[in-house]
């Protein structure tokens, strides 16, 4: 597996990433994907003592993530750093609560977010762009845009030699065979069948081997 014994991971994101932690303890790693990730690892890697943090916060935008870089980030020195965020970026034009608002275009989205990576990726041993998603069919206006946001992750992927998780294309796949309410309740907050989803994209991601140790 890619990440190393002691390593020290940060997730980070919006509601999608945070899953009802308690803002309040950092050390709470929230109950979707990121709980999922740090259980699997306690469990299959018991002697590697792999530190997981969950810092996404609900409701934000790459502004927001801007704003808290520095505290939420950079100040816990992580080994690895993971990224899913863009969600609301998108959602927020679309969701009629906004209108008049300044929101976060395509253009406004990239260069934050390459901002954001030139100011950590130096100092990381590993990074890790999660495509924002929205669970449904291609052609409808806001999936069309969320492709596009997406396509931005992947182009900052490639220019910083990361890792690069399409999560779209897992949750594509699977509604091949269900539901999407099997996934997400409003085709974007994931069910626990959902979370464990992503977790297993971003695991795979690092070569997890699901052997227990």
């Amino acid at each position: 597996m890619k990440i190393a014994p002691h390593n020290t991971w940060v997730m980070a994101g919006d509601s999608i990433t945070a899953c009802q932690r308690d803002v309040s303890n950092p050390a709470d790693v929230g109950k979707g994907y990121v709980s999922f990730v740090d259980g699997l690892l306690t469990a299959c890697y018991p002697s590697h003592h792999i530190r997981v943090f969950n810092r996404g916060v609900p409701g934000d935008t790459v502004r927001e993530l801007k704003a808290r870089w520095q505290t939420d980030i950079l100040d816990l020195h992580p080994d690895w750093l993971s990224v899913c965020i863009g969600i609301n970026d998108v959602w927020q034009q679309f969701d009629g609560k906004h209108e008049g608002q300044s929101l976060v275009t395509l253009n406004e989205y990239e260069q934050t977010l390459d901002e954001l990576l030139m100011n950590v990726r130096p100092a990381l041993k590993g990074l890790i762009l999660m495509t924002p998603y929205f669970i449904q069919p291609r052609g409808e206006p806001m999936r069309m845009m969320m492709d596009d946001y997406g396509a931005a992750v992947r182009r900052l992927a490639k220019k910083y030699h990361a890792i690069f998780v399409d999560t779209q294309s897992v949750f594509d796949r699977a509604v091949e065979h269900m539901p999407v309410e099997t996934l997400a309740t409003d085709r974007a907050h994931l069910t626990i069948a959902g979370h464990m989803l992503l977790a297993r994209a971003v695991l795979q991601s690092v070569n997890f081997n699901w052997s227990v140790e």
